[in-house]
């Protein structure tokens, strides 16, 4: 009995794309921390600030909202890839077309200011 171990491994190691719901519902959790940490950040002053020990929130509150809103852009980018690969006329076309996507969404998910 001869096992053909390349092909049993490239069935093991195929790609699997998740679900469109799974995608759905990460992409909605990571705008509401996006907005819960903007929101955060909006009700501190800086008056307070002069005390190291009211840093920690406004930190996190930071650290949450760049996380979470850098992985918002990319998931909502990643997801429109196939339509600018079709869209493109060649390589270039399509860096400075991901890139143009990048800051569209950037300013999205931004407050605005």
């Amino acid at each position: 009995m001869s096992v053909n171990v390349e092909a049993l491994l490239r069935e093991a190691l195929a790609p699997v794309e998740p679900p469109v719901r799974l995608a759905q519902r990460l992409e909605a959790r990571l705008a509401s921390l996006t907005e819960l940490a903007q929101e955060e950040l909006e009700g501190w002053e800086l008056a307070t600030m002069r005390d190291p020990r009211n840093w920690v929130r406004p930190v996190i509150a930071v650290s949450v909202a760049v996380t979470a809103g850098t992985a918002l852009v990319a998931l909502r980018v990643r997801g429109r890839h196939n339509t600018r690969v079709r869209e493109s006329a060649n390589l270039l076309d399509l860096a400075e077309r991901t890139l143009h996507d990048i800051a569209e969404e950037t300013r999205r998910v931004l407050p605005d200011r």
